[in-house]
């Protein structure tokens, strides 16, 4: 999905009520690692290699991590869901919106946790996987309705966190111990990254399989088989993304419309800027036009009025300002903040008698450099495809956990699933979800 930017100035829609101030702190519950060599009392370690050890481990955390997925989508509906349904806090077509297809996934990963069971020896070892796995990954395909959903359901959830009775029942459970201080959006986007972890847990399993084991085929097969499928999802999800913005798109007048935005596909990355002048402004990059807009509340929804004209890529020139050498709009805040002047650059863009240039500032200089590379990446990319809509929209995203920074590895990504993302009009889990501009190439590596 697109890379989207918060802003930190923003304050947090779910504030602590008035009835939880003295409260003591609830003793937060911790899912505690297990690990296969602690779990079992296993009499034969002392006649496993060391790399049959890892192989065991890595197929007993596929097996725990199903576990607690289905823990925690279970908890979803019935501490969120359930009660919120029953106490009238929202209504069930507002819920149905927020928890899409979630309880059609319980179903799928019983399935699976109950076939690895089944294959598991007295002792605690398993010794074949892969062609469970090759016979159950297909059914993943059922993901592409929930992933596609996500834009729309956090866009909700967001709004509906401004009704004091949801913000109240959602700080509720916020601060009991079953939550492990996770808020609701946090268990709605459990699955994703769980889907997202497969290629990972598969090559972490083959890795420690013999060559000559009968495992080693179905497990290159099974790798295939997901990777195909998150490839599928990433494409539907990034489309059903760049429509939900396109559909919230306001044009002031007629003249603004253009066909670069209709034409797309793909938001490559979108969040909150700043003008030189201190102007908030939400700023979208698609395929192959950039879109300056504004965020406004229209008929109680979140939409983004067109600032300016939209700037194609093709024409649009990007300059990499050093920190100090934009003066802000009014001298006295510029000579007394140093810290207004950072983290600015520039895009221009010129055609006949058209023009326009805008100082935009990023939160800080990681989300510069992210804003940096992938106006950079969208230019390469429609000046190499030569003709403009031929552009390949896989090549703009990547399904991936939501968070902070871009994922190195399974410990980001753990680190990125448990951290607590409130939207700032971005659905992504709000933050910057820096997936859209990495090289497609290289799918587990990104994720």
């Amino acid at each position: 999905r697109s890379i989207s930017f918060r802003s930190d100035s923003r304050p947090d829609l779910v504030s602590p009520r008035p009835w939880s101030r003295n409260m003591p702190p609830a003793n937060t519950k911790r899912r505690d690692s297990k690990l296969w060599s602690e779990t079992f009392d296993v009499c034969v370690n002392h006649m496993l290699t060391s790399k049959e050890i890892k192989r065991q481990e890595a197929i007993f955390e596929l097996s725990q991590g199903e576990e607690d997925l289905i823990e925690d989508l279970k908890l979803a509906k019935k501490a969120y869901h359930d009660p919120m349904l029953k106490l009238s806090i929202m209504t069930e077509q507002e819920l149905n919106q927020i928890f899409g297809t979630l309880d059609s996934l319980i179903p799928l990963h019983e399935d699976l946790l109950r076939r690895l069971q089944e294959v598991r020896k007295p002792d605690g070892s398993t010794e074949h996987v892969g062609h469970i796995l090759v016979g159950w990954l297909p059914c993943l395909n059922s993901y592409d309705s929930y992933c596609s959903n996500q834009v729309a359901a956090k866009a909700l959830l967001d709004h509906k966190k401004q009704d004091h009775r949801v913000q109240d029942f959602l700080q509720r459970c916020l601060e009991s111990p079953f939550s492990r201080k996770l808020d609701l959006w946090n268990f709605l986007d459990i699955p994703r990254s769980r889907l997202v972890k497969y290629p990972l847990l598969l090559r972490e399993i083959l890795r420690h399989t013999s060559n000559d084991h009968p495992d080693q085929q179905h497990l290159e097969e099974a790798i295939n088989i997901i990777q195909g499928i998150v490839a599928e999802i990433n494409t539907k999800t990034g489309e059903s993304e760049c429509q939900y913005y396109k559909e919230r798109l306001i044009y002031l007048e007629e003249g603004q419309r253009d066909s670069l935005i209709d034409n797309s596909r793909v938001v490559c990355c979108h969040g909150e800027l700043k003008n030189n002048r201190g102007v908030k402004l939400h700023v979208f990059l698609f395929e192959e036009v950039l879109v300056i807009t504004r965020a406004i509340t229209h008929n109680d929804h979140l939409c983004y009025q067109l600032y300016r004209p939209p700037i194609p890529v093709r024409d649009l020139v990007l300059e990499d300002l050093q920190d100090g050498e934009v003066r802000l709009g009014g001298s006295i805040r510029g000579a007394f903040s140093n810290e207004r002047i950072k983290n600015f650059f520039r895009v221009s863009f010129k055609n006949g008698s058209q023009s326009q240039t805008h100082s935009l500032q990023a939160n800080d200089s990681f989300n510069k450099q992210q804003w940096l590379n992938c106006i950079r990446q969208a230019k390469e990319k429609v000046t190499c495809a030569g003709t403009a809509g031929v552009l390949n929209p896989e090549a703009h995203f990547l399904l991936s956990p939501s968070g902070s920074r871009v994922p190195q590895g399974e410990a980001t990504l753990e680190q990125m699933d448990q951290s607590d993302c409130e939207s700032d009009c971005s659905m992504d889990t709000s933050e910057i979800s820096t997936n859209s501009c990495e090289n497609e190439k290289q799918l587990e590596t990104n994720v």
